[in-house]
């Protein structure tokens, strides 16, 4: 017999409106925000190989953690979307989440430690009960998830403010946006009226497609933003396939950007030291270009390190206008 679990569809929601929120629009960095200074002249080297594998064509795969969102970095990348630089964007459940709420009422985050107090943390009715509904009707029509909540933005007329999400961005201009849930890691698990097949099927199409991008890797490069964990992991399976079938994928460029410190990043480490357990540095940085390229480790806050990547791709590209990546070119 199964083991007994409670039913989820007796959790308790309210209405979104009623939660004060941590990060407003007033708080989103634009491209017209003054850079904070950054010196480093290993950021610098990540953004020349972006500019160029953007002007050979070859694609910039941009792969996020959900405090970029979060910190108010949404303008930028869809700058850098909507000028060709990115071409495909994947992140893990929890920045839709960031994304979404951004769109629909301008705001997100929660104050996480009182809201846990008292069991309504993650429970907001809308957030729960439309994101569910787009992935169950989305995963239906064999859509991602990423497709899916970008066809609600797009279709839904009570996101007012659409034209600051990253997903609704990809959508207008058809671009992959995929995402990569863990099951129970997100807020909308929540709710009652989660589907956790339809999730499930919709984050594996999410992956095949996030495959078929890093089958043209080669010449192009991956940045890692603040994903610890679910990045690196799908990143390294997504580049087994990918070889594992055949494709040369051998010298591109790879740079994680976080917080997190690293020493002599490049040099081989051994298992009794901390820094081996962090996943990007192996499955980022250094695993996937064993065969040629070259992975960075760039440290630092996303407020300073992604506005001063941004900084240097637009100095360097200018008003140039840039190819297609190869899948979108081939069909």
């Amino acid at each position: 017999m199964p083991f007994a679990t409670l039913d989820l569809t007796r959790v308790r929601t309210y209405p979104l409106v009623q939660r004060p929120s941590l990060v407003a629009l007033q708080d989103l960095v634009t491209p017209d925000t003054p850079v904070p200074p950054f010196a480093n002249p290993e950021l610098e080297e990540v953004a020349a190989r972006i500019v160029e594998a953007r002007r050979q064509g070859r694609p910039l795969i941009w792969m996020m953690g959900a405090h970029v969102v979060k910190r108010g970095l949404a303008p930028l990348l869809i700058d850098l979307l909507e000028r060709g630089v990115i071409t495909h964007l994947a992140s893990n459940g929890a920045a839709t989440i960031h994304d979404f709420e951004i769109a629909l009422t301008g705001s997100t985050s929660e104050d996480v430690a009182t809201s846990l107090e008292d069991g309504s943390f993650g429970m907001a009715e809308e957030t729960g009960a439309m994101m569910n509904r787009a992935i169950r009707r989305g995963a239906a029509q064999g859509l991602g998830i990423g497709e899916s909540l970008g066809r609600l933005l797009d279709e839904d007329e009570r996101f007012r403010f659409r034209r600051y999400s990253i997903v609704h961005t990809c959508y207008r201009l058809r671009l992959p946006y995929t995402v990569h849930v863990a099951i129970g890691t997100d807020i909308i698990h929540q709710h009652p009226e989660c589907d956790f097949g339809a999730i499930g099927k919709g984050s594996g199409q999410d992956f095949c497609i996030f495959v078929t991008s890093v089958s043209a890797l080669e010449g192009g490069v991956f940045c890692n933003a603040g994903s610890a964990v679910i990045g690196p992991e799908v990143f390294l399976k997504a580049l087994s396939i990918v070889r594992n079938l055949g494709y040369g994928v051998r010298v591109f460029t790879t740079a994680n950007l976080d917080l997190i410190p690293l020493q002599d990043y490049r040099r081989p480490i051994a298992d009794d030291v901390p820094e081996y357990y962090y996943r990007p540095r192996k499955n980022v940085v250094n695993r996937p270009v064993s065969l040629g390229g070259r992975g960075y480790h760039i440290t630092g806050d996303h407020r300073v390190t992604i506005p001063n990547l941004y900084r240097l791709i637009r100095a360097q590209l200018g008003s140039e206008p840039l190819p297609p990546p190869p899948l979108l070119r081939e069909g």
